[in-house]
């Protein structure tokens, strides 16, 4: 992709946020600096299938997550978050973020449903399109895109 796609993938990123999570813009900013590496990471991701295969993920730590399912799902801050509400919460984000980054790809397709889980499956044959590192709120949150060989 090019830089005007990760411009783009950008501003979908902070535009859905901001309708979705913060309910203004700004949370939501590039990453600056060195990119730690994320401790009990959630991966979600969403699958594109047709003219163009390939995958649209979104890796946080745990903790970033519930504060995101907190967030999405207006609970208070201190609210304990099950489970089944961080996968729905967590797979509605990355489900609305994925489906705005197929517009930007060549080809059509068809969006597959979100999953949520501690690490990103491997996919014979993916290669890595484009990566985002974004800063919301100061926690690291990490975009991105797989083509499917």
């Amino acid at each position: 992709m090019s830089a005007t796609a990760v411009d783009q993938m950008y501003s979908i990123a902070e535009q859905v946020f901001s309708a979705m999570v913060d309910g203004d813009v700004g949370p939501l900013q590039p990453w600056i600096g060195e990119v730690p590496a994320i401790v009990d990471p959630i991966v979600g991701w969403v699958d594109t299938h047709g003219g163009w295969t390939g995958r649209a993920a979104m890796t946080t730590s745990r903790p970033v997550a519930y504060d995101l399912t907190r967030a999405l799902l207006r609970m208070d801050a201190h609210e304990e978050v099950g489970m089944e509400d961080l996968v729905d919460a967590y797979g509605e984000l990355v489900n609305v973020v994925g489906g705005n980054f197929k517009a930007l790809l060549p080809a059509s397709g068809t969006l597959g449903l979100p999953s949520v889980a501690n690490c990103l499956p491997e996919v014979v044959w993916a290669v890595p399109m484009e990566g985002l590192d974004l800063a919301w709120r100061g926690h690291l949150i990490i975009v991105s895109i797989w083509m499917f060989g």
